[in-house]
């Protein structure tokens, strides 16, 4: 039943990309206050740290798992999803994935950040511990 469900996140994603909307994290974005979810494992929050202000909901688990309902729980328990929110990852291949999924399938305005934390920490943005 987990593999239909990816195959069909991913096939959200590969059909309905144009409904997600991309683009890298900038200071800009940071100073804009738009909610940034980020949906990385535990260990890798534990091992790079957050952007300021983000909000840790993790969706895959660390062997790849991941638990939809429990995640969208969370993520409109601390997120108002009837506005525009962006989610990151640690390179941005999950996001596009999870945000093909909100944005087609749940009607979400979701942006994926592009290059993920890789690229936050290149660009030196501001990274608090977790």
């Amino acid at each position: 039943m987990k593999k239909i469900l990816f195959i069909t996140l991913f096939m959200c994603t590969a059909l309905f990309a144009e409904i997600l909307k991309n683009e890298y994290p900038t200071q800009k974005l940071l100073n804009d206050k738009v909610p940034i979810v980020d949906i990385r494992t535990l260990p890798e929050w534990v091992e790079t740290g957050l952007i300021q202000g983000a909000i840790p909901i993790m969706f895959f688990n660390q062997q790849g798992g991941y638990n939809v309902d429990a995640f969208l729980n969370e993520l409109n328990k601390k997120v108002d999803t009837t506005k525009p929110f962006t989610i990151i990852c640690r390179t941005g291949s999950r996001t596009k994935i999870v945000g093909g999924f909100l944005a087609q399938e749940l009607g979400y305005k979701v942006t994926n950040l592009l290059g993920g934390m890789v690229y936050v920490k290149m660009k030196r943005l501001p990274i608090v511990p977790f």
